[in-house]
């Protein structure tokens, strides 16, 4: 689960949940084509934060399944570049092979990573072409997943997402989520949205508004924004949506939330918007407690919009149990570093660090498959991760048992000079994790599974 799309159609389709905020352009061919060689190098450590060889040279043997041979793992990494323009998945998975593969590979075997660019309305033809050749799917995410989902599922592909998005996605079978939050039927932003409200700005519960992007799918999300606020304390006083394509003047906007007196204002849609909506609410000098901007905006390209306003307003994102950039933990520390070694140009964000997280535990699942190395083993390998940190870039995730999800969540406050952790109280190093997990009550849709398509893990090759 996920905030986990950002991307307008000229259709005028708005999907949000906050995916991204990554700049730049990407080909959309080859996501890290295996680059960086096989040979070990003096100068790379296998390690990662807490993980010890995570790739290895070997003499791996055999063609056991799709997409591997005695010298290759072909792999699938799914985005929307062709579309959004933003590589951050391509960038990530070029990262990470680049780094894998000089270490040797997986036990000798040369990680091939292809970019199945869906440009956002393509997701089924280019799930049916990985399912055509790629052994799994890693690192990746497209707006419109649930598209595809089906056709993986239906030839037993197995995925390992940066991120989901839609209800038959998340939670789906033959998926593992190296992320936190993302999982069926639970709020994502319960807990943050509950430090917001009682913790921090207890004046505020009483008045809490939301603007949505006025799509059918955004217009869901708004929903389970609305149930799950409700049931951490909010009253809303504000509900209003804008039109998907975006808005020239947001003054309208502005002068409604005034006169409601909003004192939170939850935020669906792109930050840029965003950054137009707050240069009105500041013109007018209307300051509220506190806006959830939806972590889409981690990154300088918000600070960088929003800077007529960004120190005037409280800007607050939740990054959901990811560790933020501007914390010393050694795994992000190394992270930095492989960025600024295979792809200096790149921009490292939220979905980035995600994409890492997922990198290293389809590696790690791998590995310890040897020889044999199976769809069904790398599956069932990284299901049995039960305290799964991907070396220290997240709050503990259980693999094996995932719901109720973790309650740990992190807060990040935008400042003039860029973002920093806002006084959230954690309690278990860089998070909080004393608030449970809330589970909706209205019906938002069902993971698929394998019985959906006739299939059991058995058939799983």
């Amino acid at each position: 689960m996920q905030r986990l799309v950002i991307a307008v159609s000229a259709a005028a389709l708005l999907v949000v949940a906050g995916c991204s905020s990554d700049r730049g352009s990407g080909d959309g061919d080859e996501g890290g084509g295996g680059g960086g060689g096989t040979g070990s190098s003096d100068t790379a450590s296998s390690s990662f934060g807490s993980l010890t060889d995570v790739c290895q040279e070997g003499s791996a043997t055999g063609a056991p399944t799709q997409g591997v041979t005695d010298t290759e793992i072909k792999v699938g990494v799914f985005s929307d570049v062709g579309f959004t323009k933003q590589p951050e998945f391509v960038d990530a998975a070029k990262v990470f092979t680049s780094w894998c593969n000089e270490l040797g590979g997986i036990n000798g075997r040369t990680l091939v990573a292809t970019t199945r660019d869906a440009k956002l309305m393509e997701t089924r033809q280019q799930m049916i072409a990985a399912c055509r050749e790629d052994f799994a799917l890693v690192g990746g995410g497209s707006a419109l997943d649930g598209l595809g989902v089906k056709e993986r599922l239906t030839c037993g592909l197995p995925s390992f997402p940066a991120q989901v998005v839609q209800p038959t996605v998340t939670g789906s079978d033959l998926q593992v989520s190296a992320s936190p939050s993302q999982t069926a039927g639970y709020d994502p932003y319960y807990q943050f949205r509950t430090w917001l409200m009682k913790d921090a700005y207890p004046d505020s519960a009483n008045a809490i508004g939301i603007i949505n992007g006025d799509s059918p799918l955004t217009k869901s999300i708004g929903a389970q924004a609305i149930e799950s606020t409700e049931a951490a304390g909010g009253t809303f006083v504000y509900n209003d949506l804008y039109p998907a394509m975006g808005v020239s003047d947001w003054t309208p906007y502005a002068q409604a939330i005034k006169s409601k007196g909003v004192k939170g204002l939850i935020f669906e849609g792109d930050f840029k918007q965003l950054a137009k909506l707050e240069s009105v609410l500041t013109s007018i000098d209307y300051k509220l407690d506190w806006i959830d901007t939806n972590n889409n905006a981690y990154g300088d390209q918000f600070i960088e919009l929003a800077s007529d306003s960004v120190g005037y307003q409280n800007n607050y994102l939740d990054m959901g149990g990811v560790a933020p950039l501007n914390s010393d933990e050694p795994a992000v520390t190394e992270l930095k570093a492989l960025y600024k070694k295979y792809a200096p140009d790149a921009q490292i964000t939220l979905p980035a660090i995600r994409a890492m997280s997922a990198w290293l535990l389809f590696a790690k699942a791998a590995a310890s498959c040897g020889d044999d190395l199976t769809r069904t083993c790398v599956y069932n390998a990284a299901k049995a991760e039960t305290a799964w940190t991907g070396g220290g870039l997240t709050a503990p995730q259980n693999l094996a048992q995932t719901t109720p999800p973790s309650p740990c969540f992190n807060v990040q406050q935008a400042k003039p000079e860029g973002w920093e952790a806002a006084d959230f109280g954690p309690d278990n190093g860089l998070y909080r994790c004393d608030i449970p997990a809330y589970k909706y009550t209205q019906d938002f849709g069902a993971p698929m599974t394998l019985a959906d398509v006739g299939m059991t893990m058995a058939d799983i090759k």
